[in-house]
């Protein structure tokens, strides 16, 4: 005899999502029974809560304590947001979940992902600090092998679609040198012909990145998630090491640009490190490194299919490149990919150029470079004459990681005293230099100011297409603080180096004021600490007035800090590291 039809809503919740009759006995229903599963039979009936329920809110007590007890000035927080339908989900979504293989822990009805894609518990909190914006979690542990076929799930290709769309205005702040119309290509191929997923989630997270505080970006933390598993695998499948490569450099600038310098460090000298080990910094040549009998190299690169593959392994490497010279400079550690002709390890790739002309096929000749040395030795002669606006950002990175490197020396030394101060004869700002420090520090100095002047004046910018003009102000910035970072310490006994030092952090006053309200979303992150840098000398000139002067107007540099404040803050409802930074200097200026 047939069962009697349940009143609607009052089966199992097993049942209802196995979509199978039930007899409504609790406290097990009678398939439950059969299934030997009574542990899973849970009724719902809108007045109580269900034991899963009650484990979440549970679990959510406890995640809290944790960040309590990790950060001491941890706030909790106001608004927690989740999936819309986490309040409104049936309990049959996890009673499943331990049953069945296919089933997910999320199964909305409008869900972007494939079944079983959507695996983890998504936390985002809001703050009521500048870092409204940061994104509080808990890394999962890293895949094994056997989880490659879960790597392959991937967002439908409209939602995919989507997220290019939203990324690809902003991959020039990433320096991804990617063929978009290739990328957008791909998610309509078998997944053999597709990237890795390491860098298809590594520019969906950049896409729920940038979409803050828009509904997308709730899925940040997943793609995350997904892009530091998918790393593992790449690792581990050679003809991806430029998928992962590029992905590294993303997660970097993610990391950085939240002000989680120790993984964005860490992922920066991966991408760094590999690009030396596979011969990318080589490309050109067709080789990678020399080989010994004793040699292992499990990383290779295969001859390019066509131009455009070959430029964007050119473009690969300079992103690489950039983000070594001027996040090392910024983090206070060596370079990777080294800074000179030496052997198998020297730097042989043309100048960056745009997609459209490796679309043309038209690529440049290959150099030997030597990066800084070519600006301290020769000059731009051995530069080359290319103007595009990633070539002068790469010139412009050489100029502020070396000077970087010579201020550390210097302060190091003067620190330390050493003897080799009061071994020679010349007389610089008060102590005896070396005459080799001396010679570079005047190479360089030349070379910025040959480079400041062979570019487009400033008041020109106002005519510039949006994107040069993001490009220009980088590099003007960098060379600029280069400038700033060359003569800081000097200025305090040399009032010449002190003069120079003010004169580039007024530069990059002036560059702010072209920097439309609109377009801060777009600028790059290392402008973020560039900034800084800037402030510093702003505010040491402050001082200097109150203290020395105090019948001298204050009111100039009070308004150029008030402008870069107002630019940092602007930056930093982008970018939560700038906030760091902002503190900072409010703490600074207080009491003066």
């Amino acid at each position: 005899m047939p069962l009697p039809a349940l009143q609607r809503g009052k089966a199992c919740l097993r049942c209802r999502k196995r979509k199978m009759r039930c007899d409504g006995v609790k406290p097990t229903c009678q398939q439950c029974v059969r299934a030997k599963k009574p542990d899973l039979c849970q009724y719902d009936d809108g007045k109580t809560k269900t034991k899963t329920q009650m484990l979440r809110e549970n679990i959510e007590r406890l995640e809290q304590r944790i960040r309590e007890l990790e950060d001491p000035d941890y706030v909790p927080p106001v608004v927690s947001l989740q999936y819309p339908q986490f309040h409104r989900r049936s309990e049959s979504d996890s009673s499943s979940s331990t049953d069945s293989p296919d089933s997910t822990v999320f199964s909305t009805p409008h869900s972007p992902f494939p079944p079983s894609a959507n695996r983890i518990s998504l936390g985002l909190v809001v703050a009521g600090s500048p870092q409204e914006s940061w994104v509080q979690f808990h890394m999962s542990p890293s895949p094994t092998p056997s989880d490659a076929c879960q790597m392959s799930q991937q967002p439908s290709a409209e939602f995919a679609q989507m997220l290019v769309d939203t990324f690809a205005p902003h991959r020039h702040q990433c320096l991804l040198g990617l063929h978009m119309g290739r990328l957008r290509d791909s998610f309509a191929k078998p997944l053999s012909e597709q990237h890795h997923p390491v860098l298809t989630n590594a520019i969906f997270l950049w896409a729920c990145y940038l979409s803050r505080p828009a509904p997308l970006s709730e899925h940040e933390y997943h793609f995350l998630s997904r892009t530091l598993e998918a790393l593992s695998d790449g690792l581990q499948r050679s003809q991806y090491i430029l998928d992962v490569i590029q992905a590294s450099c993303l997660l970097s600038l993610y990391f950085l640009s939240n002000g989680r310098a120790i993984e964005g460090s860490c992922h920066a000298t991966t991408a760094a490190s590999l690009t030396v080990q596979c011969g990318l910094h080589g490309v050109m040549t067709g080789q990678t490194t020399f080989e010994s009998s004793g040699a292992f190299s499990p990383y290779r690169l295969d001859q390019p299919k066509d131009a455009i593959e070959q430029g964007e392994r050119i473009l690969t490497f300079w992103q690489v490149f950039i983000i070594d010279r001027c996040w090392s400079a910024i983090l206070q550690k060596p370079v990777i990919i080294p800074d000179g002709p030496e052997g198998c390890l020297s730097v042989i790739m043309p100048w960056p150029q745009g997609m459209k002309e490796y679309e043309l096929g038209q690529i440049n000749g290959y150099q030997l470079f030597s990066t800084a040395s070519s600006y301290l030795e020769d000059g731009a002669s051995r530069l080359g004459d290319s103007f595009s606006p990633t070539t002068l950002r790469i010139k412009a990175s050489v100029l502020f990681q070396q000077a970087h490197h010579l201020a550390s020396r210097w302060e190091q030394r003067r620190r330390l005293n050493h003897t080799d101060y009061l071994s020679t004869t010349e007389n610089y700002v008060g102590l005896t230099l070396p005459n080799t420090f001396s010679d570079e520090f005047q190479a360089l100095e030349q070379a910025i100011s040959r480079f400041l002047s062979s570019q487009v004046p400033i008041h020109q910018l106002d005519s510039a297409m949006p994107e040069d003009r993001q490009a220009c102000i980088t590099s003007y910035t960098l060379a600029n603080v280069a400038m700033v970072i060359l003569n800081y310490s000097l200025g305090d006994a040399d009032p010449a180096a002190y003069e120079k030092c003010l004169r580039a952090a007024r530069c990059c006053v002036s560059l702010v004021e072209y920097i439309p309200e609109t377009e801060y979303e777009f600028l790059d992150p290392i402008l973020g600490p560039c900034w800084s840098f800037v402030v510093d000398a702003l505010v040491r000139d402050l001082y200097t007035i109150e203290a020395s002067w105090p019948l001298v107007s204050s009111a100039d540099v009070r308004h150029e800090i008030g402008t870069m404040l107002y630019a940092m803050n602007n930056l930093g409802k982008r970018f939560p590291s700038v906030a760091y930074s902002l503190s900072k200097v409010h703490k600074r200026l207080t009491g003066i």
